[in-house]
């Protein structure tokens, strides 16, 4: 049967399947990524555990894979196929397409930004399947954001399309590492909010999911705290929603497993603030911690059905001949919205 190899590579894990034609994950599996033991160890790690898939692969469907994606965190350089930083994993300019390409035996190697590659998922066979413009955008320890345009997910002209969490909203607000004040994801990530009901809670160990179920509760500083975090957010997605004019805003990450708790204010929230804009369809993820697999695998169908000459490769994606290009719509992707089912 023929198949592709998927990785989706985290700061603290690793998870990799193998997917078959229609973008089903025909395998799963997970492991940490021993960043503890240093940029080398990781980068061992990855291209150990695609080797095994590729075995793995062969023994149970009679063919070694056909190509490969992976979804990495950082700054990416698509063009020459290398993970420049990644300040979690702690390496800089592996060049990860080539050593994947080597170590699984010349075959295609799709690389992506771990955010856009969720998002190419989320677009084609998740929330915003059927949508010719979404914005997806993770709340996790920090804010991230994918653009996607007729089936493709814009990388930008330097890489760095999508940075939401780094607009300005709270002008000579708290500082941010990036060298600003104010930004988004200070105020209305996971890990502001966290930090932000630990403080007005007393519990240094109370976290965003606490803060979650005390506003169910009632609790008034739970509420002002989470009112702050959606007042923020709806700030940021204005503008973005204003610059981009998304059909869907596909809202993930950790913050977003609360649910109606956090998307009821947010949407009241966007509709205030919006004056000549067309409101957006906003509604939460639906592929979970699937969605990197899922988007990695479709970045390696990608490559397959464009072929090393083509025109339309997937933005955000480079084939393991150096080569770059556009994304295309065609090719071969999962028929359902829903997560395809998992065997092991």
């Amino acid at each position: 049967m023929r198949h592709v190899i998927a990785l989706d590579v985290g700061g603290t894990g690793m998870k990799a399947a193998l997917a078959g034609p229609g973008g089903e994950l025909l395998h799963q599996a997970r492991r940490a990524t021993g960043r503890d033991r240093g940029p080398e160890a990781v980068v061992a790690g990855i291209l150990d555990f695609a080797a095994e898939l590729r075995a793995l692969g062969a023994d149970r469907f009679g063919e070694p894979a056909a190509a490969a994606g992976v979804a990495v965190p950082g700054i990416i350089d698509e063009e020459h196929g290398t993970a420049v930083y990644a300040a979690n994993l702690g390496w800089r300019d592996v060049p990860l397409r080539a050593l994947l390409g080597d170590r699984l035996g010349g075959i295609p190697v799709a690389l992506g930004h771990d955010v856009r590659t969720g998002g190419l998922a989320e677009g084609r066979i998740g929330a915003g399947r059927g949508a010719d413009r979404f914005l997806f955008v993770p709340l996790g320890t920090g804010i991230a954001g994918a653009i996607g345009v007729e089936g493709r997910v814009e990388s930008g002209a330097h890489g760095f399309a999508g940075e939401i969490g780094h607009v300005v909203v709270r002008p000579g607000g708290i500082p941010c590492p990036c060298g600003q004040r104010g930004c988004l994801e200070r105020f209305a990530s996971a890990s502001a909010v966290s930090q932000a009901w630990a403080e007005a809670c007393g519990d240094p160990a109370a976290d965003a999911a606490d803060c979650a179920k005390a506003v169910e509760s009632g609790d008034a500083r739970a509420l002002a705290v989470w009112q702050d975090a959606v007042d923020a957010l709806a700030d940021g997605l204005v503008t973005a929603l204003t610059l981009l004019d998304p059909r869907v805003l596909i809202i993930g990450g950790g913050l977003a497993e609360a649910g109606e708790t956090l998307f009821s204010p947010l949407r009241v929230a966007v509709r205030r603030r919006v004056t000549f804009q067309k409101l957006p369809e906003i509604v939460p993820a639906a592929l979970g911690d699937t969605a990197g697999c899922l988007g990695a695998g479709l970045m390696a169908w990608d490559l397959l059905a464009t072929g090393p000459h083509g025109t339309s490769a997937p933005t955000g994606t480079t084939e393991n001949t150096g080569t770059t290009g556009t994304t295309g719509t065609t090719g071969n992707t999962p028929t359902t919205a829903t997560p395809p089912e998992v065997t092991t």
